[in-house]
């Protein structure tokens, strides 16, 4: 194989990394502009828009939803569910493949419940799955699986599960 060869292959590898991580950056943002939405009383318009149009958002406790349409009406009403939500997205683990993306992410949730103002500590894994869509990245599958849901003043270590 010739200089140029090399070269080339050399370029077209370095570009290939460089768009992988340029992707998991998007990625990271998507999820970064999630957290900021729901952190704003759950806004519905704002987190429906960052789903495909078929995308499935799914929690074991709060239920499943298939289509952006069903998603954005969950989130009509989780600002109910949830009067104050911080979600931190930790120790993310993203797989990019093309056009075609996944992650892990550990999810730490200081919340307030309901009309009591329940004070408590979330903290689940979500197992998400991305598309670029007309060049943007978009959720196309979310699934969140609980560790624990404990009040704040009982901790985790004395209640797993509220209400359990």
């Amino acid at each position: 194989m010739s200089t140029k060869d090399d070269q080339r292959t050399r370029l077209a590898e370095l570009e290939a990394r460089l768009q992988v991580l340029e992707d998991t950056n998007e990625i990271r943002n998507l999820k970064s502009r999630y957290a900021e939405l729901c952190d704003d009383n759950y806004n519905p318009d704002g987190i429906a828009a960052l789903f495909a149009a078929d995308a499935v958002w799914e929690s074991e406790s709060l239920g499943r939803y298939v289509g952006r349409e069903a998603i954005r009406e969950f989130f009509v009403g989780a600002s109910s569910i949830f009067t104050f939500a911080i979600h931190y997205s930790l120790n993310s683990q993203i797989e990019v493949r093309g056009d075609w993306a996944r992650a892990q992410w550990f999810l730490f949730m200081p919340c307030t419940l309901g009309a009591n103002h329940e004070a408590m500590w979330r903290a689940g894994i979500d197992r998400e799955e991305y598309a670029r869509i007309d060049g943007s990245w978009l959720f196309t599958y979310k699934h969140s699986t609980p560790l624990f849901h404990s009040s704040f003043d009982k901790g985790w270590s004395r209640e797993r599960f509220a209400g359990a």
